[in-house]
């Protein structure tokens, strides 16, 4: 162990099985915890001296390597405060550290709704721009006013609004960037009021409790969506994943009512631009037959065919190799190429 500055300690071949919620053996060559605003330049004479750089959220979307290279930066900083309200909105930043759940518990109990459709997805905060999330009717971008971002080779601090992002389904500029360019320090949400809740999603209308009438809070829907995920998704805590693998195409309105005319059955969902379509992934691969199956120690979620599982013991190689099998297999069915989620760090 080699200590830099006054806090931060560079750890050399740190274990990272508990650090990714695939739950596979790796381990990091070098690894600093950053837990302070005040240590960022220290993060960055690391990263000059031991990179290149993975910045590293809850990893929960991510297949590490058994053996990753250069600097690993775990973000571990908290913090929640309250910006600004009035009438019409609440304006509340998060450290990029916080766990992502926690953070919409937490809004939820403070009365600034507008989050709780997002609720038990895995993750940091940090993490969540990164991949522009979203579940249930809710993007991020629908809630994003803008976040503090660390500049890691140049040192500086750089605000970012909406349009700085570049968000778009599953992406952002910072997939463009690449790792270890950027680490996000902090991200601040505008949530509107009055409240309207979200409902568009088939499984929430759906929902008892949200059908019955008086009452509706933000709390009653953060309360069905947790209880519909837990009936869908696994824990990670119990069976390794790294959530939905594979992004839901978009595709043209005329491939659609191609695939239509063999799969009159097929799920899709019309996009706000009014010509394209978002495919479900989960029942392309069903309908392709990997549902429930295993491949050694990985396998499809017999629940979720989105979600593939660690059953114990498998490495990267594993998982993509499983994930190469049934993206094979789906565009030689369906002639649609699935896009995988997760990064994959090496």
């Amino acid at each position: 162990m080699h200590r830099v500055g006054r806090f931060l300690q560079l750890i050399f071949d740190q274990d990272l099985s508990a650090f990714n919620t695939l739950g596979l053996s790796s381990r990091a060559r070098r690894y600093v915890r950053y837990t302070d605003r005040g240590r960022l330049d220290e993060v960055s004479e690391l990263a000059r001296e031991h990179g290149p750089v993975f910045v590293l959220g809850g990893g929960s979307n991510v297949v590490l390597a058994p053996q990753v290279a250069g600097l690993v930066v775990k973000v571990a900083t908290s913090g929640v405060r309250l910006l600004d309200q009035g009438d019409d909105h609440v304006l509340v930043e998060a450290e990029g550290g916080e766990v992502w759940h926690d953070f919409v518990a937490r809004c939820v109990a403070a009365g600034w709704d507008g989050l709780e459709n997002l609720a038990l997805i895995p993750g940091t905060v940090g993490a969540a721009p990164v991949q522009n999330i979203g579940a249930y009717g809710v993007e991020l971008d629908q809630r994003f006013h803008s976040l503090l971002a660390w500049d890691i080779a140049r040192r500086r601090m750089v605000e970012m609004g909406p349009r700085d992002c570049g968000f778009a389904y599953r992406h952002s500029v910072f997939k463009e960037a690449g790792p270890g360019r950027w680490l996000i320090v902090a991200v601040r949400f505008i949530l509107p009021r009055p409240w309207a809740p979200v409902l568009d999603y088939p499984d929430l209308r759906r929902h008892a409790e949200l059908v019955r009438g008086a009452g509706l809070t933000a709390r009653r829907v953060f309360d069905a969506v947790c209880e519909i995920r837990r009936s869908k998704l696994p824990d990670p805590a119990v069976l390794g994943n790294a959530g939905s693998f594979f992004k839901n195409p978009i595709v043209t309105a005329q491939a659609l009512e191609t695939l239509r005319l063999g799969h009159p059955d097929i799920v899709a969902y019309r996009q706000p631009d009014g010509v394209s379509y978002k495919l479900a992934a989960g029942w392309l691969i069903d309908r392709a037959g990997w549902k429930g199956r295993r491949m050694g120690p990985v396998g499809v979620h017999d629940r979720q065919a989105l979600v593939l599982v660690n059953h114990g013991g498998a490495s990267a190689d594993d998982v993509l190799s499983l994930a190469a099998a049934i993206r094979s297999d789906v565009l030689e069915r369906f002639g649609v190429a699935l896009e995988q989620e997760p990064v994959n760090v090496a």
